[in-house]
């Protein structure tokens, strides 16, 4: 077991709403705002039900692109991978 204050810790911030998509939309858009905070991972961002919690679904692809960056791109787009945001 890791003593606390040890290793890294991970920030649960529980918003709800109304289903899967419109969950997985809001997580999108506050995962990309939080870009400008060197601490966050938006790439690792997940949604579930909120009584099956273990049960994560993914919101962005992150697949590595050459260079080391990830997709930006939702976890089930068509089409190829890419590191920008198509407006």
């Amino acid at each position: 077991m890791t003593p606390v204050g040890a290793g890294r810790f991970v920030i649960h911030l529980p918003v709800t709403a109304a289903d899967l998509t419109a969950a997985q939309r809001l997580a999108r858009v506050v995962a990309r705002w939080t870009r400008v905070l060197p601490q966050t991972d938006p790439g690792e961002t997940t949604v579930s039900a909120e009584d099956a919690q273990g049960v994560r679904h993914r919101v962005f692809c992150d697949a590595r692109l050459p260079g080391g960056r990830r997709c930006v791109l939702r976890a089930d787009h068509d089409g190829p991978c890419t590191r920008r945001l198509v407006r």
